[in-house]
């Protein structure tokens, strides 16, 4: 963990670099130095049928939610929070400055005994390190 999914405004298409978004967004979830590299997950989402305050064709929105294993203590959660929240706050921020744009965010923390989980990927990231 975490998964971030990053659901957004098809609109949106035409006008930001959604694999960038998603690119840029993967590496802050890392640098935060808490999740482990063979379980972050970054998927983008479009959304092609929606209506955003009062219809503006040109409003978009992108909303996070990121969905985090248990464990980690509150203030480590709000940190990475808000250092992924000012990611997308920063990579967007020429759009955001251009055009109607709602960007929101939360994070979630997912209880031990409501997940189930089977990944080889750590485990495949180790044999890659020590070669």
């Amino acid at each position: 963990m975490p998964h971030l999914h990053i659901e957004y405004s098809d609109n949106l298409d035409r006008v930001l670099n959604i694999q960038a978004l998603v690119d840029h967004i993967h590496a802050e979830a890392l640098a935060t130095g808490i999740f482990p590299p063979g379980g972050v997950r970054t998927r983008a989402e479009p959304r092609h049928h929606y209506r955003i305050a009062n219809g503006d064709p040109a409003a978009g929105y992108i909303h996070m939610m990121v969905r985090v294993g248990s464990g980690r203590e509150h203030a480590v959660r709000r940190a990475a929070g808000d250092r992924i929240f000012a990611a997308l706050c920063d990579f967007t921020a020429r759009l955001y400055a251009a055009q109607p744009l709602a960007l929101s965010f939360e994070l979630h923390e997912i209880p031990p005994d409501m997940a189930w989980r089977k990944n080889n990927l750590h485990e495949l990231l180790k044999k890659e390190s020590a070669e």
